[in-house]
């Protein structure tokens, strides 16, 4: 029963932030700030699923400017979790089709964030100009999943060079933002879901724009964020099986040699 309050509550808090938000940027459509404002609501979800979300940002990588962030990309709980997240002045970048999806596609659209056509690899490759781009004359910060989808449970997959071709391209800084296990941990059933922490990493600076480089700069900030989200598991006692992890590790190795 509990179960099915929450599905309606998330679904009608998800409608109606969406149609204020879609009024809201009717007065301002594609502001800079119009996705942070509207990530913050949709952050306070995670209430409803009996979630308590913790955000850890260090100095370094608090009002730094325009950034490419990077996150891990776990299941459909991330617009309820990672949302609450979301920094002034970031922009996300989504499928072209998400436009089409009633109230909250318009409301993806109208709050600026950057839509792509991922069946067409002529405009999907010409994404990463474009955005590049809109960083250095808007002053927008990107928030990305470099991961390319979500992991449902195996680890932190291996990561696409896209955000990272995107901020050298820009010369700015890529932050991680490494997102602790909520795998198989939300029932919607149980009241108290325990806790999710969100912990912001340094700022990696990419010089250049040669392809090994960026793999091997990506390998790193992947080992990193790695090590990182399993401290962050073992702190919230959602820690995922070893064998998921290591997988996923062995395989980014793979992929780079």
């Amino acid at each position: 029963m509990l179960a099915v309050i929450r599905v309606i509550l998330m679904t009608f808090t998800l409608v109606i932030i969406s149609l204020c938000s879609i009024l809201y940027c009717l007065i301002r459509p594609f502001h800079r700030d119009n996705v942070f404002h509207t990530a913050k609501y949709l952050g306070k979800v995670a209430k409803i699923l009996g979630l308590e979300i913790e955000i850890r940002i260090p100095e370094s990588a608090k009002n730094i400017g325009p950034v490419v962030y990077i996150c891990n990309h776990q299941n459909s709980y991330d617009i309820f979790t990672v949302s609450g997240a979301v920094q002034p002045g970031t922009v996300s970048v989504g499928k072209k089709s998400l436009k089409w999806i009633p109230f909250f596609g318009q409301m993806y659209w109208l709050t600026g964030n950057i839509l792509i056509d991922r069946k067409n690899k002529n405009k999907a490759m010409n994404t990463i100009d474009m955005t590049a781009k809109k960083i250095r004359e808007k002053k927008l910060s990107i928030w990305l999943f470099p991961e390319g989808t979500r992991s449902y449970g195996r680890g932190l997959l291996p990561f696409k060079t896209g955000a990272f071709r995107t901020a050298a391209k820009a010369e700015v800084p890529v932050v991680p933002v490494c997102a602790s296990n909520t795998h198989k941990t939300i029932n919607l059933n149980r009241w108290n879901n325990g806790k999710m922490i969100i912990e912001f990493l340094d700022p990696v600076l990419l010089s250049g724009e040669d392809k090994d480089k960026i793999r091997g700069i990506s390998a790193k900030i992947h080992s990193n964020m790695l090590a990182k989200i399993e401290q962050l598991n073992i702190e919230t006692g959602h820690e995922l099986p070893q064998s998921s992890d290591k997988k996923s590790q062995d395989k980014q190795t793979s992929e780079i040699k």
